[in-house]
């Protein structure tokens, strides 16, 4: 662990209680806690807990959770709340990953699971979820900097990571997992050579849009982290079959010779196997071998980190102001060559305004701030496309961009506010949002329209000093004597802006 870690102690105490960090990933076959004490510079775990839920396997063929599903991931969640519920928001990151991410039905029940834990869930992409698993194992293993292939299998996707010391290179995450693929070619628990057979075929063409760039940039170590993963390891130590349970190819074809003479899931009997694994193990080999052959792994080894030790290092990192959204704000804007003096002045106009009403309007985390800036920074990106409508230019690339570091709600709610920076205000699509967003996205967006307004002409000119502040009829702008008069088009944009700040009910009062 880097030693600038030991700094973070100072500033710790005003941050979190009692330097208690916790990360719960609601995965697609077993649910995690850890929580976690920062002490000189390192974390000392002080609970880690461990539920197989699969979750993955009450979703229906319309991609529905089951209620059933749904009540057994609930009763986890609540045994876990027990343990967190005390710990301040800001301590605490959730995540949810592949199943929550293509059930239909996902919201429904994240109203429940957020109830249940007392603390905000975030559905993260495969992209966002393979760097953080990388960014578990390479701390739980003090990577240097040779280059390492990390490779994790959950219940419905599994992520392939190359990487260099603490940083990523490639990150790809692809929908098959140990419970999906288990479902699709073993469902019955029925253990052939041919069942294997198509389904190593299914991987492999999963992975034909990844082999050879990933077999180009190479790497001298590979790593897997994972429960299947962990279990293979285990199973081919005690049989024999590897040393120190480093998986080969060789360990993995005596693993599915013994499967396939055992015939069904039921009469899998391996020192190594636990129950609850034996009916997703088929699916998970399946897609371990086929991974072996088709990017050239000639042996694996295991790592105890992955998602959730990841989670806690990104939020230290958040906690630190060493925080990944930033770095990703500032690599878009660059990409799409943002006049970044513009948008710099719009982000310090709206967090002006933004300390000015951020208690009337409730709009007490810190990380609003944060996003109405991000938003401030990205707001132009669409003019790279047309300058007619490049708002909503610039909220599809936002939308439909990989941004390491974003939760999805977060990243939608981002492109909302962007898309909602001038012309009609963007109801509908506030409306779209998680409940828990709506409201501040909307008061956000409001702050955003009102930078940009003051400073649609781009003059260098900072020293406007806007005073807003809420009322119960309205929220009301005022500026120096005499100022509107001397900027006439201000004026008049700002009377535009009062018919549509209407439309959501709020009354604008400008003076000045």
């Amino acid at each position: 662990m880097p030693t600038s870690l030991a700094l973070f102690l100072v500033n710790m105490e005003q941050a979190v209680e009692q330097n208690v960090l916790a990360a719960v990933d609601l995965g697609s076959n077993s649910f995690h806690m850890i929580i976690a004490r920062l002490r000189d510079g390192h974390f000392q775990v002080v609970d880690r807990l461990r539920e197989m839920v699969q979750l993955r396997a009450g979703l229906d063929e319309s991609r529905h959770l089951s209620e059933e599903a749904q009540d057994r991931a609930i009763a986890c969640l609540q045994r876990f709340g027990e343990r967190i519920k005390d710990l301040p928001h800001g301590s605490v990151r959730i995540v949810g990953t592949n199943t929550l991410r293509v059930a239909e039905n996902s919201h429904e029940f994240l109203v429940r699971a957020r109830k249940a834990l007392g603390h905000p869930i975030e559905i993260i992409i495969g992209q966002e979820e393979a760097r953080l698993i990388y960014l578990g194992v390479a701390h739980a293993l003090a990577f240097d900097d040779s280059r390492r292939l990390v490779m994790d299998i959950g219940g419905g996707s599994t992520e392939f990571i190359i990487g260099e010391g603490f940083s990523g290179l490639r990150r790809e995450s692809i929908n098959m997992g140990c419970v999906s693929f288990s479902q699709r070619y073993f469902k019955d628990g029925i253990i052939s050579k041919a069942r294997m057979k198509i389904a190593m075929l299914t991987v492999s063409s999963y992975l034909r849009s990844i082999q050879r760039p990933y077999q180009k940039t190479g790497w001298v170590e590979a790593v897997g982290a994972s429960g299947t993963i962990r279990c293979v390891a285990n199973i081919v130590k005690a049989q024999g079959w590897s040393d120190n349970g480093v998986i080969t190819i060789e360990s993995l074809d005596n693993l599915i010779a013994a499967m396939i003479d055992a015939g069904d899931v039921r009469a899998l009997s391996l020192e190594g196997l636990s129950a609850e694994r034996a009916a997703v193990l088929p699916g998970g080999v399946a897609v371990l071998r086929a991974s072996f052959e088709r990017l050239g792994i000639e042996r694996m080894i295991v790592s105890d980190g992955a998602l959730r030790e990841g989670l806690l290092y990104d939020l230290l990192g958040r906690i630190q102001h060493d925080d990944e959204r930033d770095r990703t704000v500032s690599a878009v804007a660059k990409r799409y060559q943002v006049d970044k003096v513009h948008a710099d002045r719009v982000a310090d106009m709206a967090k002006q305004m933004f300390e000015q009403v951020a208690t009337a309007w409730k709009l007490d985390d810190d990380v609003l701030v944060n996003r109405l800036q991000w938003a401030a920074r990205l707001h132009e990106i669409g003019l790279s496309i047309s300058h007619e409508n490049f708002h909503k230019h610039s909220a599809y690339l936002i939308e439909h961009s990989n941004l390491p570091g974003f939760s999805r709600e977060e990243q939608h709610a981002l492109a909302v506010m962007i898309r909602g920076q001038r012309k009609k205000f963007p109801k509908k699509y506030i409306k779209r949002l998680p409940d828990e967003l709506q409201q501040a996205t909307e008061r956000l967006t409001v702050l955003l329209r009102l930078a940009m307004v003051f400073n649609r002409g781009r003059s260098e000119k900072t020293d406007t000093y806007v005073c807003l502040e809420l009322t119960k009829k309205a929220l009301k702008l005022s500026l120096p004597k005499d100022w509107l008069e001397r900027h006439p088009l201000t004026e008049t944009d700002l009377a535009q802006e009062k018919e549509y700040l209407q439309a959501i009910g709020i009354n604008l009062q400008v003076s000045g």
